[in-house]
């Protein structure tokens, strides 16, 4: 999903305000999201999860074609913990595996996959030319 869908999606869902006024808004949000990562800060979202910028140290890497060690400087990376209601929507087979019914591993199939003509089946919508790249 791209920022301009995240924009259309606000625009049809919440609605009373205009689609430049709902740029603004999710502008806004990822403007202090950005803000407060920059500051080191972790962003809670209840149900949805945890953004953490974590602190990686100077290590010694290898060149994968020479073999010769190179310095790896010290960085921020940011890292995403999905909440367990997030968990449990992505993976809803997980939850009746944990309640005693049999696991895919028995014979049961884990979670249907959806047929298509084309690609994996996942966010297409239908129409490959439409696809963003």
């Amino acid at each position: 999903m791209t920022k301009a869908e995240i924009i259309d999606a606000v625009y049809e869902k919440v609605g009373g305000f205009s689609k430049k006024e709902a740029a603004e808004i999710v502008e806004a949000v990822f403007d202090s999201m950005k803000d407060v990562l920059t500051q080191g800060e972790k962003i809670k979202i209840s149900g949805f999860g945890n953004f953490v910028v974590r602190y990686k140290k100077e290590r010694i890497g290898r060149n994968p074609q020479t073999g010769e060690p190179i310095p790896i400087s010290a960085r921020r990376v940011l890292t995403f913990k999905p909440s367990q209601v997030l968990k449990g929507i992505l993976n809803p087979h997980k939850e009746a595996s944990e309640a005693g019914a049999p696991l895919a591993s028995e014979g049961t199939p884990a979670m249907p996959v959806p047929a298509t003509s084309h690609g994996s089946g996942f966010g297409g919508g239908g129409d490959p030319s439409s696809s963003q790249g």
